[in-house]
């Protein structure tokens, strides 16, 4: 079966499209993709193949996830989120924990992240504390992928775990995890500015100005320039 998915996957390859993601998802030596081989298919492609072999098990997965090729870690990880979605197994949950750090772009924890883990810790607030432990890992895309998760909670109008793991990320030097925390603060400020603002009154000066800028992105331009001036 993998073999199949696999050859269905490289069938719709645009070796063009390949050579642009390669780039835009720095893949150069000592850069956080580098390695990553890209066949240049869409994400809707990808999409329906998930949608389409979603029945497939656990392991087969795993052979996606381990792959050196991006589009194929993807399937899996969409098949991950199908599955999850359907059935809401504690299974799958501790799967994906399991493969986090194959789960190892940006792009493979947001289309996934607040999908399975984001959802599970809503369900199961006596265990938030793994998430917690997620934002304090050395691994770049477990701490993405903490931040992220909580965009299922955003979503439902609840923001305080999400305020909470960006003070644990606010030192954070990555960019992408700069860029994450940045991105859920201004999701949390586009449903309730005034704890966006809490936020910012107490940390606008010292935290990173990447983050400040994702996270201000949505206020009024009077308010982005005085915020940014104070940094």
């Amino acid at each position: 079966m993998i073999s199949q998915i696999k050859k269905e996957l490289k069938s719709k390859a645009n070796s063009e499209k390949a050579k642009i993601l390669q780039r835009f998802f720095k893949t150069q030596p000592g850069s956080y993709g580098e390695g990553d081989i890209f066949l240049g298919v869409t994400v809707p492609e990808t999409r329906k193949l998930a949608i389409k072999y979603k029945d497939i098990n656990l392991q087969e997965v795993k052979l996606l996830l381990e792959s050196k090729i991006h589009e194929e870690r993807l399937l899996g990880v969409l098949i991950l989120v199908q599955k999850y979605q359907e059935t809401n197994d504690n299974n799958i949950v501790n799967f994906y924990k399991e493969h986090n750090q194959k789960i190892n772009n940006w792009d493979l924890v947001d289309l996934s992240a607040d999908k399975i883990i984001g959802k599970y810790y809503f369900n199961n607030k006596s265990k938030i504390t793994e998430l917690y432990s997620l934002a304090k890992s050395n691994n770049l895309w477990e701490k993405r992928t903490s931040i992220v998760s909580t965009y299922y909670f955003i979503k439902n109008n609840q923001f305080k775990h999400t305020i909470a793991i960006s003070k644990i990320l606010l030192k954070d030097n990555h960019d992408l995890i700069q860029k994450a925390v940045g991105w859920m603060l201004r999701e949390v400020g586009k449903r309730n500015e005034s704890v966006l603002r809490q936020f910012l009154k107490q940390y606008s000066k010292t935290m990173p100005r990447t983050m400040l800028r994702y996270a201000i992105e949505k206020l009024s331009e009077i308010e982005r320039k005085k915020y940014l001036s104070k940094k």
